[in-house]
């Protein structure tokens, strides 16, 4: 029996739905081409390394929670093959856009709803694996979003988070800080227009609890029997695991 899921509390921080909402559907047009800019294309391995620590196999059924334009459902599908099944959700209906033609155009059959991932519409235990790929800090409460991912997996299935940190290497650390803080924002503006959603997305990854910090936030849930990280790229991004009790 899973645990009812309740509200937690929210701090004074806590993104607003309808202005994230509004920003992610202003940059929905030219998301794609401003993550492989701002990135050198290096979100892509991230995801593979996602489902791949996963433990995805054949026939898994997945729910990939603000998928935005599906490129985690993407990858989820390729290993679950056309034994498995996959749902992509996001609450911005302008982010979904572009999801289907991507998923058709590598003849893969993947299904996208739109969902927010705090009141999710599905029956509790329905998937072996639930992800969320640099959306957690959007969330008006994360604490909610993670119990709502691990009541519709099943026990024994896996919730998986994938989310900028903070660099602790010194030097390293320091260089992309800068880069972040003063240079990130101005190439997302100009591939976009919207260099503002740029500025709100540094500092919401900046202030965003990462490591232990973010293990604490996935304990005060009570569904994980287990819970478990990786660093990426030496600490740009991380991985969290946790299995559903």
């Amino acid at each position: 029996m899973k645990t009812k899921v309740q509200p937690s509390l929210q701090t004074k921080q806590s993104p607003n739905p309808e202005i994230i909402r509004t920003m992610f559907s202003k940059v929905a047009a030219n998301y794609d081409k401003g993550n492989n800019v701002l990135s050198m294309g290096i979100h892509h391995l991230w995801r593979k390394k996602l489902v791949k620590y996963a433990g995805s196999k054949k026939g898994d059924k997945v729910l990939d929670c603000a998928t935005g334009t599906g490129d985690l459902a993407i990858e989820f599908k390729k290993n679950v093959g056309s034994e498995g099944e996959v749902i992509g959700t996001d609450f911005c209906a302008e982010m979904l856009i572009p999801a289907p033609g991507k998923a058709i155009d590598r003849s893969l059959e993947i299904k996208f709803e739109q969902a927010d991932v705090t009141k999710l519409q599905y029956a509790d235990s329905t998937f072996d694996i639930t992800s969320i790929s640099f959306g957690i800090r959007n969330v008006s409460d994360p604490v909610l979003a993670l119990q709502e991912m691990a009541r519709v997996t099943k026990s024994n299935g896996k919730v998986l988070i994938l989310e900028f940190g903070q660099m602790d290497i010194p030097i390293l650390g320091n260089l992309y800080n800068f880069y972040s803080q003063n240079i990130l924002p101005k190439i997302g503006g100009l591939v976009t227009g919207q260099k503002e959603a740029y500025e709100y997305l540094q500092k919401s990854s900046a202030a965003f609890p990462c490591k232990s910090k973010f293990v604490e936030l996935m304990k005060q849930t009570g569904q994980f029997s287990e819970i478990e990280y990786i660093n990426l790229t030496g600490g740009i991004a991380y991985i969290y695991k946790g299995t559903v009790k």
